[in-house]
């Protein structure tokens, strides 16, 4: 594959500083185009994976999480903070969990400027051990500020923190589900990999950008990349990302724009939940738009055991993790804020080719676990020594506007089919409604045919109603599951109109 825009044409690699030498080894002070970060990579991935050399003190290794909160960056320090500008830029302090140095430089007029860490940079509570560590040992992320919300303030757009984690708002929203720069071996029982961002390149934005663009580098055993996100806040808030990897060895067992998740709990599953909150979850369904052009909609599952689902498909339209339940009482949480969080709508920029829209689910406890993945998985391996080029867009703020009239799946629920029958069969209850469709609308009639499809069991009773109280339709079913511990069920409604219908898919385990 090859990016939506041409690269500018490839100069001499640049010269990696020595590993020994101190100071920064990725974003010095030099010269920089669109493709240096690209160059770096490259060279980088023709040498032998070396971790971050550079230890932090350890009186930062050792800061508990209480004590790390207790850092804060000063606003006032913040690049581009004195210019106008329309975007700033702060910086994490390392310490706690985030421990591997990371560069940062400010691109200017193609040249890019080192900024060295300064602890003026930062207040230090007093929970903080004193006296602070001196000495240019890097940060642990930034984060871009912009007036999203009011003009006159700068709320936080866009944080990278974390291996190659990073998360964005759209307007009006709080954070919640995360993305990664991109997955290697989840789930896999010989242990996942994490790759990290160790440098990062921010572009001065002009005084009448809408845009800001961040270079990142990629670094892991397995290969090396070049990372270029175009950010452009707003609802949705957009990100540009066109990327190249140059694999170390053949990746098998790789995923795509990943994005990483919390479901705990919603209406479909709520069994041995002793909680006054009716949902709690980051992100309640997956959502695809296949090549077919098929819509489909996953519901997410805490299950009891690991599980993962693959969807085959050829050139994606478009796949992410969806928070579609918006309304405070859907979740009656006063500081957690669950309907203000964003979904994340991945759009491929050209043929991705063959693979799979690939979902994991972990088992979790708590809602303070990420434990949903969803990423795509190519069906070829990139081999090794190669270059692998590849474009997506990605949508922070609410579903993608479907296609005029479609009708989507609104909620799941499921239970018990009769307290009298046998307590293994089960009922399932679908909700539809037509997307946008303005409040008190007309139902169109005749009610809908429905099917619905079991990989295994016996399906009955299903039938289709009008479900005035949302303006839209429902329809329920009784699935026998025998002695069946995993089934895979298949709906969808066909109108007389034929109207396009999100398909509705799901994993019912015993």
């Amino acid at each position: 594959m090859t990016l939506a825009s041409a690269l500018a044409t490839f100069g001499p690699a640049p010269a990696l500083a020595s590993d020994n030498k101190a100071g920064p080894r990725f974003a010095t002070d030099g010269p920089f185009n669109r493709s240096t970060v690209i160059e770096i990579a490259r060279a980088l991935a023709k040498k032998p994976f070396q971790p971050p050399q550079d230890k932090l003190p350890e009186q930062l290794t050792k800061l508990t999480y209480d004590q790390y909160r207790d850092i804060r960056f000063k606003p006032d320090h913040a690049i581009w903070a004195k210019t106008g500008l329309p975007f700033q830029m702060e910086l994490f302090h390392s310490g706690f969990y985030f421990k591997d140095p990371v560069e940062v430089a400010v691109v200017d007029n193609g040249q890019a400027r080192h900024v060295a860490y300064d602890p003026d940079m930062f207040t230090f509570g007093p929970l903080v051990p004193k006296p602070i560590p001196q000495g240019d040992f890097g940060f642990a992320g930034i984060r871009i500020h912009a007036p999203i919300n009011r003009k006159d303030y700068y709320d936080e757009v866009c944080a990278f923190q974390g291996a190659s984690y990073f998360r964005a708002v759209g307007r009006g929203q709080v954070y919640g589900l995360s993305a990664r720069g991109l997955a290697i071996k989840v789930a896999d029982p010989e242990g996942e990999e994490f790759p990290s961002f160790r440098a990062f390149w921010a572009e001065t934005p002009s005084a009448n950008s809408d845009s800001v663009v961040i270079h990142a580098l990629l670094d892991s055993q397995s290969c090396s990349g070049a990372y270029r996100f175009t950010l452009s806040p707003g609802l949705p808030t957009a990100m540009d990302v066109e990327v190249s990897l140059f694999p170390r060895v053949a990746l098998d067992k790789l995923g795509l724009a990943p994005g990483t998740s919390m479901y705990y709990f919603s209406d479909n599953s709520r069994r041995d939940m002793d909680d006054f909150r009716p949902q709690v979850h980051d992100s309640d369904g997956l959502l695809m738009l296949t090549g077919r052009n098929e819509r489909i909609w996953r519901p997410l599952a805490n299950p009891a055991r690991l599980q993962i689902s693959a969807f085959v498909d050829s050139g994606p339209r478009g796949f992410g993790l969806m928070q579609r339940d918006r309304s405070f009482c859907d979740y009656e949480d006063l500081e957690s804020s669950f309907e203000r969080r964003p979904s994340l709508w991945i759009e491929p920029v050209g043929d991705w080719g063959t693979g799979a829209v690939t979902l994991v689910e972990i088992p979790s406890n708590s809602e303070i676990h990420d434990n949903i993945v969803a990423y795509w998985a190519p069906k070829t391996p990139i081999p090794a020594n190669a270059e692998y080029n590849f474009a997506y867009r990605m949508h922070w703020g609410l579903d993608p506007d479907p296609q005029p009239g479609t009708v989507i799946v609104n909620a799941t629920r499921s239970g018990r089919a009769s307290v009298a029958g046998p307590s293994a069969q089960r009922l399932f209850v679908i909700d539809y409604v037509a997307a946008a469709a303005a409040a008190g609308q007309p139902v169109p009639l005749p009610i809908p045919k429905a099917s619905v499809t079991a990989s295994v069991g016996k399906i009955s009773d299903v039938a289709v109603t009008v479900n005035d109280k949302i303006n839209g339709w429902r329809l329920s079913f009784h699935l026998d599951p025998a002695n069946e511990t995993l089934i895979e069920l298949r709906s969808t409604l066909a109108f007389a109109d034929n109207r396009p219908v999100e398909t509705w898919v799901y994993r019912w385990t015993a």
